[in-house]
Formats: C-alpha cells, sequence, structure tokens
C-alpha cells in the first residue's frame, strides 16, 4: 500500500491547494484555508487531454471548497498530465486524431482507448483514496462523492461501480458501450449531464448510458447545444447535488 506524499503546498481566495503522489501517481488536494473540522472528499476526473490542475478542474474545486467546505482530490489519469504518454497512448491518440481529421466517427476509438484508461485507473483511484483517508482532516468514515465528465465519467463509473465508499456521483457526455454493465451496479444518486445536440454523442447513447443506472435517484439534465457547449452553470448544480448528498449544513452557491 502507498502512502500520500506531499510535495508542494499553496494558498489563495480561501482554498489551500497541496500537490500530491501516491506511489507514481502525481494528484492536487484541494482544501479550505480554514477550519480543522472533518469534511466530505469529493473526488473529480478530469476530461480527456487534460490534466489535474485544468482550469474546469479548477474551478469546479474552488466552489466545492468554498461553498461547501469540502475537500477535492483530482489524479493524473494515465498518459495525461504529468504522467507520460505509453506507446499504446500514442497509437490510440493517432487514431484518433486520424477519425477525427477523416471526419469518421471517433465512438469506437475513443470507447476502446478510455476503457483501455479505467483499467489501469480504476485501481489508483482506490490507492488515493486509501490514502487521503488516512488524514485526519478526511479521515475514514467521511462520506465521498464522485464528480467526472467525459473521461471522467468512463473511468468513474467503472469506479463507483466497484467502490461502496463512494455515495454520490455526477456523470456526463460519454458513450455507453464500455459502461453499461458497470452502471447496472450503480445505485447510489446519480446526477447525469448531456448536450441534447450532440455532435459527437448521439443523443439515444446519452440516453442510453443514463437509463442504465440503476439508483433509485437519479437525475437527466439535458442542455441544448453541441459538445462543446456544456454550461458552466452546471458545475453549479453539481455544488448543490453534492452538498444534499455530502451530508453537509453549508449552503451551496446560489
Amino acid at each position: 500500500m502507498h502512502s500520500l506524499q506531499f510535495t508542494a503546498e499553496s494558498s489563495s481566495n480561501g482554498m489551500v491547494e497541496r500537490d500530491f503522489t501516491v506511489g507514481e501517481v502525481p494528484g492536487v488536494l484541494w482544501s479550505p484555508a480554514s477550519g480543522a473540522d472533518r469534511a466530505p472528499l469529493v473526488l473529480m476526473g478530469h476530461g480527456g487531454g487534460a490534466h489535474k490542475k485544468h482550469p474546469a478542474m479548477a474551478g469546479r474545486a474552488q466552489r466545492l471548497v468554498t461553498g461547501c467546505g469540502f475537500h477535492v482530490a483530482v489524479i493524473d489519469a494515465p498518459g495525461h498530465g504529468d504522467r507520460p504518454r505509453s506507446a499504446h497512448d500514442e497509437q490510440d491518440v493517432a487514431e484518433l486524431r486520424q477519425a477525427q481529421a477523416a471526419h469518421e466517427p471517433e465512438g469506437p476509438v475513443v470507447v476502446r482507448y478510455n476503457a483501455r484508461l479505467a483499467e489501469l485507473a480504476v485501481p489508483e483511484w482506490q490507492a488515493a483514496l486509501d490514502a487521503l483517508q488516512e488524514l485526519p482532516e478526511i479521515g475514514a468514515e467521511g462520506p465521498v462523492g464522485y464528480f467526472g465528465i467525459a473521461l471522467g465519467t468512463a473511468i468513474g463509473v467503472p469506479l463507483v461501480a466497484a467502490e461502496p465508499r463512494i455515495t454520490a456521483a455526477v456523470f456526463g457526455l460519454m458513450w455507453p458501450d464500455a459502461l453499461v454493465e458497470a452502471a447496472k451496479r450503480i445505485t447510489v444518486p446519480v446526477e447525469f449531464d448531456m448536450q441534447w445536440d450532440d455532435e459527437r454523442i448521439p443523443r439515444e447513447a446519452g440516453l442510453a448510458l443514463f437509463d442504465a443506472f440503476a439508483s433509485k435517484e437519479k437525475t437527466l439534465h439535458a442542455n441544448a447545444g453541441k459538445h462543446f457547449d456544456f454550461p458552466r452553470f452546471e458545475a453549479d448544480s453539481a455544488v448543490r447535488f453534492f452538498a444534499r448528498h455530502l451530508d453537509r449544513t453549508a449552503a451551496a452557491p446560489a
């Protein structure tokens, strides 16, 4: 079992940012700048081609940390951020770029690539969660949520299906092909985002993944627009979702 090692720390806008490693996997933990009480933890998965400190990750973390008093952790997915790409990664990325350049469907390439990354990333996330829960400000008994869109969903669905410590999840913007069986094992509350006019992921595909979740409480957020028109206000909705389900009394941003 790998322990968590902090490698850097900074603070701004009411939030402490600490870089860490668990084994060879780099991550970042954002925490409230004040308050020593234990608080819930939200694990966030970044999108494809992004990294743990992508502006979308930092922005969502800011909402969760300063708005709810949560801790937020992100690790770099295999072949992303500070992790080198393997030859297999390079081949998959090249096939994706070729499909995009030829205006061919990219779904089959992305689904295969992301499924391989998920096989590697799920045990890494579980090891990171083990280590994070050893921190006194988080603890082993505190509630845990998961927030991941696109690649974050491709990794997050099998992670949440396998990890009973995660009690609420926000997903979205992903093909169902490799995820349906895992989705059928998820029973925790789910909020699911999709773009109604998504030119990459057909509407029927997004609806099929939402339908597969076995959760008694699941909510579909379908917004008009194409894939990259995903609205920023969905991050605020996710904050309210986690504020409800991770048992915090702090009010979410209006």
